[in-house]
């Protein structure tokens, strides 16, 4: 079965009801699961850039970028899996993998299949949902990878939206 129809999940792609910048993130994650999705961004041949505050880094391998001190400037990863899509992994914590994305670049069908090839990339490469929720509302994902069904599915009833 394919993944979601933009017809079917343009709501959740409005940047009006969503924010523009929904909360990816992989939960019950670990050091491995981060280095997993570094592994994966340089054998799918991403674009990449790495930064510590306004310095471009090269990336660094997971464990030292999380044991960074705490007041420490958080890194971030950007990746482009396509050049006209963004996402932009924040490296908060290690049990969480945490990554933005911004909706004003997924309108279309063409730009959905891109989100949605992407986690599944990532979902099937950590065996883990990869979920989306509203921004600013943690906890409550409205769509994501679901790893039994192997594909991105919607995680609410469109009739509540």
């Amino acid at each position: 079965m394919a993944d979601l129809l933009w017809d079917d999940v343009k709501c959740f792609f409005d940047p009006d009801l969503m924010g523009s910048l929904p909360d990816m993130r992989v939960p019950n994650a670990s050091v491995q699961d981060w280095q997993a999705v570094l592994d994966l961004v340089a054998e799918k041949g991403w674009k990449c850039q790495y930064s510590e505050g306004e310095a471009v880094l090269p990336v660094s391998r997971a464990e030292v970028v999380l044991s960074r001190p705490a007041d420490a400037e958080c890194p971030n990863l950007r990746v482009w899996p396509t050049a006209d899509v963004l996402a932009i992994f924040r490296f908060y914590a290690d049990d969480e993998v945490d990554f933005d994305v911004d909706l004003r670049e997924l309108q279309g069908q063409e730009r959905r299949d891109v989100f949605c090839g992407f986690l599944r990339e990532i979902g099937r490469r950590l065996n883990k949902p990869v979920l989306m929720d509203p921004e600013g509302d943690h906890g409550h994902a409205v769509l994501g990878f679901d790893v039994e069904a192997d594909r991105v599915v919607l995680l609410v009833d469109l009739q509540v939206r």
